[in-house]
């Protein structure tokens, strides 16, 4: 469903958003307002370019407990959660946020990503009794937030995530819908907030995301999702050894860390900007931007992945933007 876009863009005031969240709107006009609505628990986010993966039969938990670094096996239904797919070597290839409801595993993935995850899944069925299917063409997502009254009915599954459970992602309810009625169901949700508002409370809340908290060399430890997706005291899944052995045993080398951005900056820096001391400009990069935006409250904000052993009160520069730096996973 890459490219595909949502009819809700035809909403007024909708500007389209690009690059990895093309497809959706970034925002409807009001950037601040839809913010605030959302922070207040009213509206809700078209998040239909993402992908969308079932996975039924009877051994499906079972199953997934095998390949996932989260504790399935015995998953109650409707409890949300979050799972990670790793390499050999313990490096982030699929982030997932799934809930079963009984018969069906649902999950959410990047836009894009759910080709290759599948491909990846159907290599290791086996002789279980499963069936993974790319549901992207016949459901979509929609984001409600924390505090919504909003009726869920219509969709075929919800994943909720309160504050303080076990489970990431920004707060509140996840909705499947059929796709064809997404346009009927999202008129009873309340004013819709575009994609700049959903990112920027998940990068208030320090949540990670894949592909942008990421790369080809994260592991879970850098991004803290080892409070989220990860089981510790689980084994028998790909990249375990490499999960135990740091946890155990060392350090990550890097470390996510959030920014406080001067506000007196026009710009924004964007994903990949080189991060250096403040102290010493022109110095060897430590790390790099991951995600930025601007929050109705707290004005310019980041998230970087800088070398752990950048001291944690040290200024820091976003290319040539002053940052201060609040610790996310500890040095």
């Amino acid at each position: 469903m890459t490219g595909t876009k949502s009819p809700l863009l035809a909403l007024p005031g909708a500007v389209p958003a690009e690059g990895p969240d093309e497809g959706v709107a970034a925002h409807y006009g009001e950037i601040f307002p839809e913010q605030r609505r959302l922070a207040a628990g009213e509206g809700f986010v078209d998040l239909s370019h993402r992908g969308v993966i079932t996975v039924t039969g009877e051994d499906r938990l079972s199953w997934l407990h095998l390949l996932l670094t989260q504790h399935v096996s015995q998953l109650p239904p409707h409890q949300a959660t979050e799972a990670l797919i790793l390499s050999p070597h313990g490096h982030v290839e699929h982030a997932l946020y799934l809930v079963d409801d009984g018969s069906t595993v649902w999950a959410h993935v990047e836009p894009g990503t759910q080709q290759a995850l599948i491909a990846y899944l159907e290599s290791m069925k086996f002789f279980y009794r499963v069936e993974v299917r790319d549901a992207t063409a016949d459901y979509a997502v929609v984001h409600l937030p924390n505090g919504s009254s909003a009726s869920a009915e219509g969709a075929a599954a919800v994943r909720e995530v309160s504050p303080g459970g076990s489970a990431a992602g920004p707060y509140g309810r996840d909705l499947f819908v059929p796709r064809d009625r997404l346009e009927a169901l999202a008129a009873g949700y309340g004013p819709a907030a575009g994609i700049w508002a959903y990112e920027a409370l998940r990068i208030e809340a320090h949540r990670p995301r894949l592909g942008f908290e990421t790369d080809h060399r994260t592991i879970p430890h850098e991004v803290d999702w080892l409070t989220t997706a990860v089981h510790l005291q689980k084994g028998c899944y790909r990249g375990q050894e490499t999960v135990a052995r740091v946890h155990n045993l060392g350090r990550p080398p890097r470390r996510l860390v959030f920014l406080h951005l001067d506000g007196l900056e026009e710009t924004l820096p964007p994903h990949g900007t080189e991060v250096r001391l403040a102290s010493d400009p022109d110095g060897r990069a430590l790390g790099f931007v991951t995600s930025s935006a601007r929050h109705h409250e707290l004005g310019p904000i980041a998230l970087a992945i800088v070398k752990r052993n950048v001291p944690v009160d040290a200024p820091l520069l976003a290319g040539t933007v002053p940052a201060a730096q609040e610790v996310v996973v500890p040095q």
